[in-house]
């Protein structure tokens, strides 16, 4: 089995989790980052598990969903005040089920595993997605077994 690992930094967003009795229930922002690490049983004709310069579609993606937005659980109870300030120009919303490191790693793991899928024809699967959002903080989602491919 090989194991490749491709990170991508600099998404410059804000999240809240309006359920948390602290601070973190007020808007504050991260710079995230994302990293991957692919496997396969078989190289491409370069020796990659995953050609990397293929990755473009998947940092596009992750440039629209982080780049410069306002990340919110959709349970949030402000969403129609949040919605507003959008409409005037004051942010860039994206709602996702959880935006804890956590279930942005989820999250971000469902949509590379699918596009990684089709991509490589099933030659390559994600083991796992990191969210970082500073130095010091970051959740792994790691795929169940049933998810990856065949060993």
């Amino acid at each position: 089995m090989y194991r490749s690992s491709k990170t991508f930094r600099g998404f410059s967003c804000a999240h809240r989790k309006w359920r948390h009795t602290g601070h973190c229930a007020h808007v504050h922002g991260y710079s995230r980052e994302f990293t991957f690490w692919f496997e396969s049983s078989t190289r491409d004709e370069n020796g990659f598990v995953m050609e990397f310069g293929a990755l473009k579609p998947l940092k596009a993606w992750l440039d629209q969903q982080f780049d410069h937005t306002l990340l919110l659980d959709t349970s949030d109870p402000l969403i129609p005040q949040f919605r507003d300030i959008e409409a005037r120009g004051g942010a860039r919303l994206n709602l996702l089920p959880d935006v804890s490191c956590e279930g942005t790693a989820h999250f971000v793991y469902e949509h590379a595993a699918a596009w990684i899928h089709e991509a490589t024809r099933g030659r390559v699967w994600i083991v796992s997605v990191e969210c970082r959002e500073n130095e010091h903080n970051s959740a792994i989602f790691i795929a169940p077994l049933a998810q990856t491919s065949p060993r």
